[in-house]
């Protein structure tokens, strides 16, 4: 019996002998890892590291000095350029944000419309680290108007909007839609072209929907053009005005439809919409000179 229970305790004693010794060693475990933190480092971070020489990479960043705000005329050519610093390996991309359609990516368009196209390019020298990636839109239309985006494939994804703006030239004849004239006054009609950002090519002048001739057997009858860069006027200006030069008067520019206005030729009668003598928009100075010469050559 005594036996017995002498073997039970040294068995008891051995088991914990082993569970001492077990312990031991998980504390001793525990403890290198504390010693040595750089061996329990995320593998994540070793990628991150092992790829730029020991140095954290530099994240791809938008140059937010450029302007977002975009105008494009009508059928013309439309850039939208996204300038990107320290890109290295990420992509660029272009969406359309309205329907959240992927234009291009990198060099290649990935769109059925042609009109679209990447252009990328990388500067070079001190400023090497920038590169700049432009949408290009061939024969812009008021459909494409609207929110683009520019974005670099980082996770997560980095975007920057721009805002693309058609505009349509439009042109408008002042004092209009009815005009009257005392009988021996001077027609004068200004016609103001807006919303373009190229001067029209031409204007033409309408009389009741014919091209006005200005060396008809009449005379007296002048056209002066002023050419800027928001706005385009154009002057007719008619001496001595007859009852017979009434009727509609239109202005045509090459980038925009035609305006037009009822000019009504009174004798002796003041209605309140009456032009007076020369009155009417102001020309400047010197248009106002080439007008008074070009009007004194033509009653010669």
């Amino acid at each position: 019996m005594a036996l017995r229970w002498q073997t039970r305790l040294s068995l008891a004693a051995l088991l914990l002998m082993c569970t001492e010794d077990t312990l031991s060693m998980g504390d001793r475990g525990t403890d290198t890892s504390e010693r040595h933190p750089n061996q329990a480092r995320p593998r994540q971070q070793l990628l991150d590291l092992s790829g730029s020489g020991g140095k954290a990479k530099v994240e791809p960043t938008f140059d937010l000095s450029q302007p977002t705000n975009v105008t494009a005329l009508i059928g013309k050519t439309a850039y939208l350029t996204c300038r990107v610093r320290n890109l290295a390996d990420k992509t660029v991309s272009w969406v359309r944000h309205r329907d959240i359609h992927i234009l291009t990516a990198g060099a290649y368009t990935y769109t059925s419309d042609q009109r679209f196209q990447a252009l990328p390019a990388q500067n070079s020298g001190q400023n090497s680290e920038w590169s700049e990636w432009t949408l290009c839109i061939k024969w812009a239309q008021e459909r494409d108007q609207g929110i683009y985006e520019c974005q670099i494939s980082t996770v997560p994804l980095k975007s920057h909007h721009f805002y693309l703006n058609v505009v349509v030239p439009t042109a408008t004849i002042l004092g209009g839609p009815e005009l009257y004239v005392g009988a021996g006054s001077t027609i004068n009609l200004t016609c103001a072209i807006h919303f373009s950002s190229e001067p029209p090519t031409y204007i033409f002048w309408y009389y009741n929907q014919r091209t006005l001739s200005y060396d008809s057997p009449r005379g007296g009858v002048s056209v002066i053009t002023e050419k800027g860069n928001d706005v385009t006027n154009s002057w007719l200006l008619i001496q001595a005005a007859q009852p017979s030069d009434s009727g509609e008067y239109g202005c045509k520019p090459s980038n925009a439809d035609m305006a037009s206005v009822r000019v009504h030729v009174l004798n002796g009668e003041r209605p309140e919409a009456m032009q007076t003598g020369t009155a009417g928009p102001i020309l400047s100075s010197s248009c106002l000179l080439v007008s008074l010469i070009i009007l004194y050559i033509s009653s010669m």
